[in-house]
């Protein structure tokens, strides 16, 4: 009979063979061990497919799916999700590095709070060699007791990357699934963030690889995350952005908030709107590229990817 696993970790990869390796080093040699590794290869045209069949020979705990044809990135993202079986799930990404206790951590944090539905950590971003050039500074009071609270303050705190922390299966399960409208990862952070307080773990443990040199538009960031998005006809820069402000109200909708706690949220976006149309029409009208979540601060000397990280030369094995 087989077990069911705690955690269920699944990863969308799309030619990731160059830091896939890497990724997977650090994922299966975590000192938690009790979690199912899903990884959804969205029709890889590089050596990903040999990569990940390598690995399933070696541990059990990894279930590779090769899918028929490109789906696109999000369509991928909630694929792993619905073959989940573990209480609790995260996602990961081809390309970062996780330190050992990582998912140890974050699950702790869970079973020490009942009441928190996300953990994640500290997030430094590192560059093609694995070495930290910064760290992202958490501003989203997202840990307060009070829904309205948390919603006002991702509104209004700026935007904080809760995506690829260690999520109670069961919030996600009473959710949509992933969007690719214009920030539809703020909007499924929200969605989470109205159930339930996050907590953040103290400590460098999430290492994000970060790819500068991409621009990315509205336009052009929803067709990468779903190839659908780029027909200008169906999927016009307005429709992109109804959709995200639509998401927010679906959100509150969709939350289990009392009467009170509905009207607050309703406040808070109201006032949010009335903030953001200016800016956005502004931007909309030049077309500027988005702004990346970019680090706020310089790295440390005292993070070092290879003294935690599974598979790094200079770390304990």
């Amino acid at each position: 009979m087989v077990s069911t696993p705690r955690l269920s970790i699944g990863l969308p990869v799309y030619n990731g063979d160059d830091y896939l390796a890497e990724s997977l080093d650090s994922v299966l040699g975590q000192t938690f061990g009790d979690f199912e590794l899903i990884i959804s290869d969205n029709t890889s045209t590089d050596g990903t497919a040999e990569i990940c069949q390598s690995y399933v020979k070696q541990d059990s705990r990894i279930r590779y799916i090769r899918q028929p044809y490109n789906i696109g990135m999000v369509p991928n993202h909630n694929f792993v999700l619905s073959e989940a079986r573990g209480e609790l799930f995260k996602w990961a990404s081809d390309d970062d590095l996780y330190a050992r206790d990582l998912f140890e951590r974050c699950v702790s944090a869970l079973d020490e709070r009942p009441n928190v539905v996300l953990a994640h950590s500290w997030s430094a971003m590192i560059d093609s060699a694995g070495a930290v050039v910064g760290q992202f500074e958490f501003a989203v009071a997202a840990d307060r007791e009070s829904a309205p609270d948390r919603f006002r303050s991702m509104l209004f705190d700026g935007w904080d990357d809760y995506t690829y922390g260690v999520i109670r299966t069961s919030v996600l399960r009473q959710l949509p699934p992933h969007n690719s409208f214009h920030f539809a990862d703020r909007i499924l952070n929200t969605r989470i963030a109205l159930f339930g307080p996050f907590h953040l773990v103290p400590d460098w443990l999430y290492f994000r690889r970060e790819h500068p040199d991409r621009q990315l538009t509205v336009r052009t960031r929803c067709a990468l995350m779903d190839p659908r998005r780029g027909n200008q006809m169906l999927h016009p820069i307005a429709r992109l952005y109804a959709e995200y402000l639509l998401g927010y109200l679906s959100a509150i909708r969709g939350a289990p908030l009392s009467v009170a706690d509905r009207r607050q949220c309703y406040r808070y976006l109201a006032e949010w709107i009335v903030g953001r149309l200016m800016p956005v029409a502004n931007r909309t009208v030049r077309r500027e590229a988005l702004r990346a979540w970019v680090p706020t601060s310089a790295p440390r000397a005292e993070i070092s990817v290879d003294a935690v990280v599974a598979g790094r030369v200079s770390g304990p094995q």
